[in-house]
């Protein structure tokens, strides 16, 4: 083990035992009262420190916090996490002020800035029409973000995604048939390509 390896390790556990006090308070008060809202309050005061102090404070927290979290990730500035159902695995980078929903992020996966991963596509029923629809409620789903993925700047996320596909800047995923690989834009995304070359699957006008 080398000894940048070393003082990574040394900084890491440094930044773990600053946060273990204010984890220890938000456990306290996720007690007391709505755990969900407890934790997205955190992970918005989280959210305001910049630099490599909050991306370290940020990944010690969230260690912590959502079961199954490594603490190995960059999450950065201004972005939210509001469900504590959420796993983030080794190696992801998630940019900045993105928000994202209840769903578990593959390793190494690359998530752009300004990216918006929902808690599913029915988070808000709307049927009854003589009630208001912030009174219906919905029904939240985890979604699921494969390994070594690549969501472009402004996505919108409402589906899951294999592993090792991309999604373009600006696209709105709302359906995915579960391929390795594709590569989708568009609003809705559809697959345009695959990284693996199975392109000749696809209608030309799709390529």
């Amino acid at each position: 083990m080398n000894l940048r390896t070393l003082l990574k390790r040394f900084v890491k556990s440094l930044f773990l035992i600053l946060v273990l006090p204010v984890y220890a308070v938000y456990r306290l008060l996720s007690l007391a009262g709505n755990a969900d809202g407890t934790f997205q309050s955190f992970s918005q005061a989280f959210s305001l420190i910049p630099g490599k102090t909050g991306i370290y404070l940020r990944a010690s927290f969230y260690r912590l916090a959502c079961q199954g979290t490594s603490d190995e990730i960059s999450v950065g500035f201004l972005t939210v996490l509001s469900h504590r159902n959420t796993t983030i695995s080794k190696g992801v980078y998630i940019g900045p002020q993105c928000n994202i929903g209840m769903c578990s992020i593959g390793e190494n996966t690359l998530i752009g800035s300004g990216v918006h991963v929902l808690s599913g596509s029915r988070q808000h029923d709307f049927a009854d029409t003589g009630r208001p629809i912030q009174e219906q409620g919905g029904h939240y789903e985890k979604i699921r973000i494969g390994e070594d993925c690549w969501l472009g700047n402004g996505a919108i996320v409402m589906a899951d995604i294999a592993d090792h596909c991309i999604l373009a800047s600006g696209s709105v995923l709302v359906k995915h048939e579960g391929v390795e690989g594709a590569i989708l834009a568009g609003n809705p995304a559809r697959q345009v390509r695959n990284r693996f070359g199975d392109d000749e699957q696809l209608p030309k006008d799709e390529i």
